[in-house]
């Protein structure tokens, strides 16, 4: 009885967590609504370093972190850097405003599932704001680097 009982708990445990892409692997495709309702292509991307971050409106971590994606993308994005943000806000307003109030300008795409999003799940993103660095082929080269190492990163990858 008691290995039935420790079976049932090991097996809810690993049913409960979310496999995280690796370095190394490809990432899998995004496809979502952009700003203005049409579908957005992670792939449409190829040919260029991205960096995609996962994030919302109201995650207050996240948006304290949207300066400096903005400062890298201003800074790279004429070298081939581009930034796929992917919002898991389930209010489509409250995504847009925040998008307005904090002046993204790089490639955003809703996920309106919130945490329930299919897009976030296949990641493996458990927490946001959640980062991971593509290098001009899709590779997954970096996961939630700290900003200073993900400049060099992207440094290194655009030469």
């Amino acid at each position: 009885m008691k290995n039935v009982v420790l079976l049932m708990i090991m097996l809810g445990v690993s049913a409960g967590t979310k496999a995280q892409v690796k370095v190394e692997q490809m990432a899998p495709e995004i496809a979502l609504p952009g700003l203005k309702d049409s579908t957005v292509h992670l792939s449409s991307l190829k040919g260029k370093v991205v960096l995609i971050d996962f994030w919302a409106s109201w995650c207050g971590p996240c948006r304290a972190s949207i300066p400096s994606v903005i400062s890298l993308y201003n800074k790279y994005k004429a070298k081939g850097f581009e930034v796929f943000g992917v919002s898991i806000d389930s209010k489509k307003r409250d995504w847009i405003k925040a998008v307005e109030q904090d002046k993204i300008n790089y490639t955003q795409v809703n996920d309106k599932a919130g945490w329930y999003s299919k897009t976030a799940e296949k990641y493996g993103v458990n927490a946001i704001p959640n980062t991971f660095l593509l290098d001009k082929t899709g590779k997954i080269v970096a996961i939630d680097l700290a900003e200073d190492q993900l400049e060099a990163k992207i440094q290194a990858l655009l030469n």
